[in-house]
């Protein structure tokens, strides 16, 4: 903070600019980790640059991406000399959906370099990133090996949910789909400068191919997720024919009823991730055009 204050650099609230100041809970982020000398990190919101030269230090390539050019040069003269990092200077989203294919172009390329490599995202992420860049990256042809990151609490909660609670959405369906996720560490606001209003979260997702193997269509089951919890509140014979519209009939939504056991009170949200996989790939095979 000293420093910033010398040379006059302020953090950018719409950039989503919240440094972890407590060193012991950084270290915890970069533990809780695991690194090893074959992966390919990740990191998006390299601020200061010290979780990046920390990473650097076991990892075989560290991938760090800072939007604020002012931040972005000052990490890089601070790591100098650190070979095994590429720095980016720029958004990780290309738009709200879809991710910056140069930084993936990037990644892959980094990862074709390293003998039997992996791939981890590890990061302080920007609040505003966040959802939008864990999706994605479970859409693409290299999914992480794990992902470890510090994040708002609320979204920390909608990913861990169960059935049946008030947190459990398209979200929480999307990402344990293919993860098992856990929440290390509750962070109060005082961890962070500035401050945030709200509490945040050490989140860590790790993939598991058995899991991702149910789905034999990712992109129709991402979109399924979204559909199915588009109006959480009504019964789920309601949201299927609304979804369903002009693909299948009402007799057919009745059918997958049967089908599946579902009586006239079930609700998605009261449904495990088993079992909207299981109506995910129904539903896939009873349409032509395998669109929701």
């Amino acid at each position: 903070m000293k420093r910033f204050a010398v040379i006059g650099i302020h953090p950018r609230a719409k950039l989503g600019q919240n440094f972890l100041i407590d060193l012991n809970l950084l270290r915890l982020l970069y533990d809780s980790a695991q690194l090893e000398e074959n992966d390919v990190v990740l990191e998006v919101g390299t601020g200061t640059g010290s979780l990046t030269g920390l990473m650097s230090n076991t990892a075989a390539k560290v991938v760090t991406v800072e939007i604020d050019q002012v931040m972005h040069q000052l990490a890089r003269e601070e790591l100098q000399d650190r070979t095994n990092i590429r720095f980016i200077q720029g958004d990780i989203l290309k738009n709200k959906n879809r991710l910056n294919q140069e930084v993936l172009e990037v990644i892959r390329e980094e990862l074709a370099s390293v003998p039997n490599s992996r791939f981890k995202l590890v990061a302080n992420l920007p609040y505003c990133v966040a959802t939008p860049l864990m999706s994605n990256l479970l859409l693409t042809d290299f999914p992480p090996f794990s992902m470890t990151v510090t994040i708002q609490k609320e979204l920390a909660d909608r990913i861990t949910a169960k059935p049946s609670t008030k947190d459990y959405s398209a979200l929480s369906l999307w990402m344990q789909s293919q993860n098992k996720c856990r929440i290390i560490r509750i962070m109060p606001p005082s961890v962070f400068w500035p401050r945030p209003k709200v509490n945040s979260a050490i989140l860590q997702m790790v993939y598991d191919q058995k899991l991702r193997n149910r789905i034999p269509d990712l992109p129709f089951f991402h979109r399924f997720c979204r559909e199915i919890f588009l109006h959480r509140r009504k019964f789920l014979r309601s949201v299927l024919i609304s979804m369903l519209k002009g693909k299948l009939e009402k007799s057919d939504v009745d059918n997958i009823m049967i089908h599946h056991h579902f009586d006239a009170s079930t609700r998605a949200d009261a449904l495990s991730t088993a079992t909207l996989l299981k109506l995910s790939e129904t539903i896939r095979r009873l349409q032509p055009d395998k669109n929701v």
